[in-house]
């Protein structure tokens, strides 16, 4: 069987960006019913040479978004790292989810050859054929940060579980 470059990308990011939205109301909850000031938590890190929180959902959302736009040959519009509470970065994983389903699968087709040039430091870039750019950037890079995210949250004791991190099958 053979799989597409929209089934590779899309299916797997939606996912992990809406499991994302339920670990960050379930943190929502957990301030609310503790007293706690969302605020705190959205400014955790695991260690201070660390991004908080907040940067780490940014992060994740933005190389969903930027690399799905990038393999269908456009660039994202940019957005601002604004948020400064559990619903505005509910929503902005939202807007990506709903660019992610922006995109068909005739949009992606070819991809996989296709040369991708991302930047990734002070003026650097690193150009890579769209199969690997998918499956070791940014995959990887979204797990990462999700992952980081969700590492935060219980580490502050939010009550979080393996299914919350993987959804419903």
């Amino acid at each position: 069987m053979a799989i597409s470059m929209h089934q590779a990308a899309v299916p797997p990011l939606r996912r992990t960006l809406t499991t994302l939205i339920g670990v960050l109301a379930k943190a929502q909850a957990h301030a609310e019913s503790q007293g706690i000031d969302p605020a705190v938590l959205l400014a955790s890190r695991l260690y201070p040479d660390m991004f908080p929180l907040t940067r780490q959902v940014q992060i994740a959302a933005d190389i969903a978004r930027r690399g799905v736009a990038r393999l269908a040959g456009v660039e994202a519009a940019a957005v601002a790292d604004d948020e400064t509470s559990f619903e505005q970065l509910m929503a902005r994983l939202r807007s990506a989810i709903g660019e992610l389903d922006g995109y068909s699968p005739g949009q992606l087709e070819g991809s996989a050859e296709r040369q991708v040039t991302v930047p990734v430091g002070r003026g650097q870039t690193i150009t890579m054929e769209g199969w690997p750019f998918l499956s070791t950037f940014v995959l990887p890079n979204v797990y990462f940060h999700t992952t980081t995210a969700y590492a935060i949250l219980r580490h502050n004791g939010v009550v979080l579980g393996k299914r919350d991190y993987l959804g419903e099958p």
